[in-house]
């Protein structure tokens, strides 16, 4: 067993300007893929280390794709076409802007410019109980978790003797009625619909609830209200219950309270309500609102000329923009491609040009040929030409031809069969204080 004493980041010296990323999402990946190798030492630091599509993540949830088909391994990405570029798996864990160092846990780097490119993580706004027993969708491991555990609610649904215990494993909640409660509420829709009552012919799926919940008085609340609008009766003629202005106040594993008393006894809550930007030690309060990094139009983080943030992780606020860029993919890709010709200006002594982000509108998918599209000059689109137009943006910015090939292949083969292939269990998940449910792995094991 190897101690973190006895790791080094092992980067070389370089008398080139050091560029240090943080974050291999949409943003980081698109600064390395503009940033000129003979010009700039470029590392990166992720805790993973692939870069993953999130936006299909919850398909793989849904077991409509493997976690593979969305995920491209960063060494994969950037191989030795790309000179003079480094990937480290490790955690950061602070920057000294003083000293101009990142610390990690297995040492620290000095860096010229500093890019924080690091997105964001689920807010659970400091309710601790429902961190615990909730599940979250930000990384494939959460959208494996959830995986399991639907399928293992279904199975056991299929065994229970008490009817009340069976409708808690039937019920679903998703707290957050943005494009991921949206995306999430219709794949399980149509899983309710067309392939679980194959699976389990002696379910009745017509106990099943899946009941999007939303603290604003409209789902999809970034886009327009018509798409809203649109996307509430999609969900409600597919058999979602939508409660809107609806707060969660407590969920214990068992069962979630809102706000107002009203109770449902479920054994799996989805939260997908809120986030924060995925911030690291070491900036001041003042550089930073709502867990976002504030930022000036050249991305540098306000009082640190040589620090800038990118992506989802950055408030850039403007005249247009007053709370800053929606935290979708497309913000972090441009922001990633214009800092790299910016740090070109920077070693140039050139004067860097400000950013402006080109909005090429908003998505959603609620199920088979019903989808909302928000497009530039206040175009909007529903059915199935909105459905194309999700299917073919998703295609085109997948990272890989094998990757665009393998979706590609999943989708028409659901679109002819309406099965989801992957609906296997190969982690089971338990939480910790689950104690019916690992004596029976263990009963399992013992028979093996």
């Amino acid at each position: 067993m190897l101690h973190i004493n006895e790791l080094s980041l092992n980067i070389p010296e370089t008398t080139k300007p050091r560029v240090v990323i943080i974050g291999g999402g949409f943003g980081g990946v698109n600064l390395v893929k503009k940033l000129p190798g003979k010009e700039f030492q470029v590392v990166m630091f992720d805790r993973q280390n692939y870069h993953g599509f999130w936006p299909l993540l919850y398909q793989v949830a849904t077991a409509g794709l493997e976690p593979d088909a969305i995920a491209e391994p960063l060494r994969k990405m950037f191989d030795e076409d790309y000179e003079d570029f480094h990937f480290r798996q490790v955690k950061v864990t602070g920057v000294n802007p003083a000293a101009k160092t990142v610390t990690t846990l297995v040492g620290e780097l000095r860096y010229d410019y500093l890019v924080i490119a690091t997105g964001t993580k689920s807010n659970y706004f400091g309710n601790e109980q429902i961190k615990r027993y909730s599940f979250p969708l930000k990384q494939i491991p959460d959208a494996l978790n959830l995986r399991s555990q639907m399928l293992q609610a279904f199975e056991q649904a299929n065994m229970i003797k008490d009817p009340d215990v069976r409708q808690s494993l039937l019920n679903f909640v998703i707290v957050g009625g943005g494009p991921t409660g949206v995306e999430l509420a219709g794949a399980l829709a149509e899983m309710r619909k067309y392939i679980l009552p194959g699976d389990y012919p002696g379910l009745d799926f017509s106990q099943m609830n899946i009941i999007l919940v939303e603290g604003l008085d409209r789902v999809l609340p970034p886009m327009s209200p018509k798409s809203s609008q649109t996307t509430k009766e999609y969900l409600e003629s597919a058999g979602v219950v939508v409660k809107l202005n609806t707060l969660v106040e407590s969920y214990d594993g068992e069962l979630v309270t809102f706000k107002g008393g009203e109770t449902i006894r479920t054994q799996t809550l989805i939260w997908a309500a809120g986030v924060s930007g995925a911030q690291i030690a070491g900036l001041p309060p003042e550089a930073s609102e709502r867990g976002r990094y504030l930022v000036n139009t050249f991305n540098q983080v306000i009082g640190f000329p040589d620090i800038f943030a990118i992506g989802d992780v950055a408030a850039m606020k403007t005249e247009k923009w007053p709370r800053g860029h929606p935290g979708v993919a497309q913000p972090a890709i441009q922001q990633g491609q214009h800092l790299a010709k910016n740090l070109q200006r920077l070693i140039r002594n050139e004067p860097l040009q400000p950013f402006e982000y080109f909005d090429k509108g908003s998505l959603a998918i609620i199920g088979r040929n019903r989808a909302v599209a928000d497009l530039p000059k206040d175009l909007h689109l529903k059915g199935f030409i909105a459905w194309a137009a999700w299917l073919f943006v998703h295609i085109y910015y997948l990272i890989g031809f094998r990757n665009k090939l393998v979706v590609l292949a999943n989708w028409i083969y659901k679109f002819f069969t309406r099965e989801n292939g992957n609906r296997l269990i190969i982690r089971p998940f338990l939480r910790k204080d689950d104690v019916a449910g690992q004596e029976f792995v263990r009963r399992q094991a013992d028979l093996d």
